[in-house]
């Protein structure tokens, strides 16, 4: 092990900002239990408030410019869209450089996603990605449940074959973590198998279909009628509806272990 390899674990493993915050036990004592714990309704921070207004606008606009652009442009769409997830995500370090730890795990979670959607390839729709997204939001706050979910769409696809409909995608799990994010820090999402599921349930029909159904139909035609609409959404319900039971049978089953995981790592790595 040369002499730097000593150095880089050190810094891996310890946070000068975060030991000073364990030594004044009154002021930091976070909580390793976290399931079934009723979280207090917060103000969205103003770093939050600003990707909202990233993920509403700009997003879309960027979706726009690239129908316009041609289909063949979703590649170039697909890496300004993740650039811009990313952007709020580093606005969470504010005055300080993000540690390789906190880099790290949210890598793990895309490639948790991207596994587990390669895993069950086979199932159309059954999937959990969204489930992932959603624990991943929870944990981490709507910043990150954004990246994880639009990143594993992005990487996914590397698989699952590129197309127009990736950046759709990952506008479209981006959002169910956004929304998971800011409804668990509002106190309207508890970190429970019920209150989980139920989310995971409709998110599914009132975000990912919302969004998914009318791309479908965008991508073969620029003319959308109320009826072309009305058509595509019936036609996707049976899908979006095995996606939605799929969602809810991986958060029964995941939820619980991964989260009082994610708990452990982030209060022994003093993450964000």
């Amino acid at each position: 092990m040369s002499q730097s390899d000593p150095d880089f674990l050190t810094q891996f493993y310890q946070d000068e900002n975060y030991q000073k915050k364990l030594s004044k036990k009154t002021e930091y004592q976070p909580s390793m239990n976290v399931w079934n714990q009723k979280t207090e309704s917060n103000k969205l921070s103003r770093r939050t408030r600003l990707s909202l207004l990233v993920n509403v606008l700009l997003f879309p606009l960027v979706i726009y410019y690239g129908i316009k652009s041609g289909d063949r442009s979703y590649l170039k769409i697909s890496l300004l869209m993740i650039g811009l997830a990313t952007a709020p995500f580093l606005l969470i370090f504010e005055g300080r450089k993000p540690q390789a730890r906190e880099l790290i795990i949210i890598a793990v979670l895309i490639g948790l996603g991207v596994a587990g959607r390669g895993a069950f390839f086979m199932f159309p729709q059954f999937k959990p990605v969204a489930a992932l997204v959603i624990i991943s939001a929870v944990s981490f706050g709507p910043e990150v449940g954004f990246l994880v979910g639009s990143g594993t769409a992005l990487v996914s696809n590397i698989f699952f074959s590129q197309g127009p409909w990736t950046p759709w995608q990952m506008f479209a799990f981006g959002m169910i973590g956004f929304i998971a994010g800011i409804f668990y820090r509002w106190g309207l999402l508890r970190a429970n198998r019920l209150s989980l599921c139920i989310f995971g349930f409709f998110s599914i029909f009132l975000i990912y279909g919302l969004i998914m159904n009318p791309a479908s139909l965008l991508m073969f035609t620029p003319l959308i009628s109320k009826e072309a609409l009305i058509t595509v959404f019936i036609s996707g319900a049976p899908m979006d509806l095995i996606h939605a039971i799929s969602t809810v049978i991986f958060l029964a089953i995941l939820a619980r272990p991964l989260l009082e995981k994610l708990q452990r790592i982030k209060i022994k790595y003093g993450l964000i």
